[in-house]
């Protein structure tokens, strides 16, 4: 997605707009049309997903003591659809929405964060550990079933995962006796990093997404200097 001004954001009670793509909600699906142009190599992107959720979640959760950073997982499963023309690409899957928002820069707040969420037999499993700026650290562990309701779950041992190729240091959780592996990665980047893992939860052999995210990485002067070759910006 291009980093664009506030001149370009539309947003009211249904639609969010930025640029010329835009996320609208009907009521009951998430439509996202992408009218995007890749980065570093120029190449255009359009097309639209479709995000069907299978369940909604109301609770909010706030990431430090002064709620300045709040996280909420809309969507723990969902089906979901993409259709691109551009390029020609289709496929449908489970999946995913959240969303997280603040009054300050994630690098202000926190040091780190390791996520993943797991789809188990009758619910869905989400992992959340971070370290922030204060010293103090945050877990979450939370399973929500098919109806959307949400239980505190006592929190699986920590398990390492191997450094990303960036050096990231990775962590998650997992059942005492298993030890997760990576199956695929999907994104190595000098901050921040998503991959599938095999793993065991909750006494359920589990495929989880997980990601890292290094935000003393991310702060470093010559990281954000690469990022505009990853993320295009519109210049106005």
């Amino acid at each position: 997605m291009t980093e664009r001004g506030r001149a370009a954001l539309v947003r009211d009670a249904t639609r969010l707009a930025i640029g010329p793509s835009a996320l609208i909600w009907d009521g009951t699906a998430l439509t996202i049309d992408l009218a995007e142009t890749s980065a570093p190599i120029p190449r255009a992107v359009r097309g639209r997903v479709r995000v069907h959720p299978h369940a909604l979640v109301s609770d909010t959760f706030s990431l430090d003591a002064n709620a300045r950073h709040r996280w909420r997982p809309i969507a723990p499963r969902a089906r979901v659809e993409v259709a691109l023309s551009d390029p020609a690409l289709a496929w449908s899957g489970e999946g995913y929405f959240d969303t997280n928002a603040g009054t300050e820069p994630l690098e202000t707040g926190f040091a780190r964060w390791d996520w993943s969420r797991a789809h188990l037999r009758h619910e869905t499993a989400i992992l959340y550990d971070g370290a922030r700026r204060d010293g103090s650290d945050f877990g979450l562990a939370l399973r929500i079933d098919a109806q959307g309701r949400v239980t505190h779950a006592e929190p699986p041992p920590l398990a390492a995962l191997p450094r990303t190729l960036w050096r990231v240091e990775r962590t998650t959780r997992a059942d005492a006796g298993h030890t997760p592996t990576v199956r695929r990665t999907f994104e190595d980047s000098p901050f921040y990093a998503r991959a599938t893992l095999d793993t065991h939860l909750f006494g359920t052999p589990a495929l989880a997404v997980h990601e890292t995210l290094s935000l003393d990485r991310f702060a470093r002067p010559w990281v954000k200097w690469m990022l505009p070759f990853r993320m295009p910006r519109a210049i106005f």
